[in-house]
């Protein structure tokens, strides 16, 4: 399938998806999201995608934002209608994808953008990267899922804080408040992204799967997390992907895992 608004690259288990609207700094506008809906959901099930790569063009931005033109002329019920949709389409979706999502934030990283890093499973930097929430600067409020899922990652009061002044945070600042798990130089950005794909994918990917959910249940309302936690553990067991770590690991051999 071929996109106007991103690129796409497989190699070694790794799609790559790149954000490829650098004129517009990778702003995020119906057609990218809806874009994105569907290469991340064509990566997640295709059985040869193991890790998914997440970034944007050039070195400027990862993405700058929503494209504000879009919305600005919106109404109450078409606002609301807006962030359901995105949320539905986009952050939601990536934030439950069984495949894992690594958000490789070059630059700026500032609204949408920023929310969408958010909901990728975990997040690397270069050390240019600048993240922010200004929405409030506009005269909205972040509506794809910043507002629940900044306080998550940074906590309460570090959110609020980002929220209110709809100021920008460095790299350094961002990996000290948790927001970001690496850093590096732009150069070595995705370099290190793949590493760590890499080392993802000598494990189960059944067993990861249901790592994500058990995870992700514990940031949902009215869902007991360690329930969850225990249904998933239990499943693992009727799984080729057990019987084979376990093997391997009583054999003293490295695991093959058939992902099965």
């Amino acid at each position: 399938m071929s996109y106007e608004n991103i690129l796409v690259d497989f190699q070694n288990g790794i799609s790559t998806l790149t954000i490829n609207r650098p004129s517009k700094l990778n702003a995020l506008n119906k057609a990218t999201i809806q874009e994105l809906h569907d290469a991340l959901d064509a990566a997640n099930k295709d059985a040869n995608t193991k890790v998914i790569i997440l970034t944007g063009s050039g070195e400027k931005a990862f993405v700058a934002g929503a494209d504000i033109s879009e919305f600005a002329h919106f109404d109450v019920s078409n606002g609301g209608k807006l962030a359901a949709k995105g949320q539905e389409l986009l952050f939601d979706f990536v934030e439950n994808l069984s495949t894992p999502v690594i958000a490789a934030v070059n630059g700026f990283a500032l609204g949408g953008g920023l929310e969408l890093a958010m909901a990728c499973h975990f997040r690397l930097a270069s050390d240019n990267a600048k993240m922010g929430l200004p929405e409030t600067s506009l005269g909205v409020i972040p509506g794809y899922g910043g507002t629940q899922r900044l306080p998550q990652l940074v906590g309460k009061g570090r959110a609020m804080e980002m929220i209110m002044t709809a100021g920008m945070i460095d790299a350094n600042q961002a990996q000290a408040y948790g927001l970001v798990n690496h850093i590096t130089s732009p150069e070595e950005l995705l370099s290190l992204a793949e590493k760590i794909a890499g080392k993802i994918m000598r494990n189960s990917s059944v067993a990861i799967k249901g790592a994500i959910k058990a995870v992700n249940a514990n940031f949902k309302d009215s869902v007991d997390g360690y329930q969850v936690e225990i249904e998933e553990f239990g499943n693992c067991f009727g799984t080729e992907d057990f019987t084979e770590g376990t093997t391997a690991f009583l054999e003293k051999r490295k695991a093959d895992f058939p992902g099965k």
